[in-house]
């Protein structure tokens, strides 16, 4: 079966299974979800809601739109602590800032790392001079998720083990990855001849799938369980909000007759976040179980990329505690 009618297939026959409350109660529990002012993230957190999470911070670039989300979902569970708290991964400042307020609470037992974009122009990010998507979707989203490794594993001296789930896609199949030729592999997503709207986007999902099978030869499954989740091709997200004029009509529509509602995909990232155990670390889960990896990341002869993505990233992250953490979590 062909790539594409694997990928229909997906959509239209198979449907992620709803958790319930009685499977899964997470009173007492902690949780984090960026992007949760809208689309997957905002879904997901109604859903964990209803599984009764007595805490949940949802992480947001604008605090006006992660006010609005929090009185709505706070009519819906009034028994629940709903923090706003800031997160722009466009500012490792802000990122680490708010991995630092992370560590203030009590424990955090789960976060979901939803937060991405995709852009229609190739924009340069003025504070790291990194390109905009690989900024976002990559970097800032693979430091995040190094800081939050210690906070997540003190969890697991309460109960059982932290868990640390980023949102992939399956489009990390359709990438071409031109790049990683390259002498420096994110220098070159700064070249305009590389960048396409769509691959571009493809790309960084390619590269969460890379971080996340060299992060897991780091970090024990006995401290954070860490997995990335595919939730399908869904409507109602938000991420292509930048296609408009005649272009985003024809998309719309198109997403709309092949995508599943936001509050189908968001099953499988509490599913991925809450119901998966250790056997899911370090693994792709895509319909509530666990698949295959995008070929480019399990092919013979593409170790050597791996080890030099992992290579750069980490250089990139010298300035802060990235090293020393990894250190502290392996068995």
């Amino acid at each position: 079966m062909s790539d594409t009618l694997k990928f229909l297939y997906r959509q239209f026959f198979l449907t992620p299974s709803v958790t319930y409350p009685h499977q899964h109660n997470l009173e007492g529990q902690i949780g984090i979800v960026t992007g949760s002012n809208s689309g997957l993230g905002l879904e997901s957190s109604r859903q964990l809601l209803s599984l009764r999470i007595s805490r949940l911070i949802l992480a947001v670039r604008d605090l006006s739109k992660g006010a609005k989300a929090r009185r709505e979902l706070t009519h819906a569970a009034p028994w629940a602590v709903i923090d706003v708290w800031q997160l722009d991964l466009s500012s490792y400042a802000s990122v680490q800032a708010f991995a630092q307020r992370c560590d203030t609470l009590p424990k955090v037992n789960f976060a979901i790392l939803n937060a991405g974009i995709l852009k229609v122009e190739m924009q340069i990010n003025e504070s790291t001079g990194h390109e905009e998507v690989l900024q976002v979707n990559y970097l800032s989203t693979a430091l995040l998720a190094i800081l939050l490794l210690p906070i997540l594993a003190k969890s697991g001296k309460i109960s059982k083990a932290g868990r640390l789930t980023i949102v992939g896609s399956e489009t990390a199949e359709w990438a071409k990855f031109q790049e990683r030729t390259s002498k420096s592999i994110l220098a070159a997503f700064n070249e305009p001849r590389y960048f396409d709207l769509q691959d571009r986007y493809y790309t960084s999902k390619l590269l969460e799938e890379f971080f996340i099978t060299s992060l897991c030869q780091s970090v024990s499954r006995s401290k954070v369980v860490v997995n990335i989740v595919n939730p399908g091709f869904c409507y109602g997200s938000g991420l292509h909000n930048e296609v408009t004029g005649a272009l985003g009509v024809v998309f719309g529509i198109y997403k709309r007759m092949i995508g599943r509602s936001t509050a189908i995909g968001a099953r499988t990232l509490v599913n991925a976040a809450v119901v998966q155990g250790e056997q899911s670390h370090g693994r792709y889960l895509s319909d509530c179980a666990i698949g295959p990896f995008a070929p480019m990341v399990e092919e013979k002869g593409e170790e050597a990329v791996a080890m030099k993505l992992w290579s750069e990233m980490m250089a990139e992250f010298s300035f802060t505690d990235a090293e020393r953490i990894l250190e502290r979590m392996r068995a």
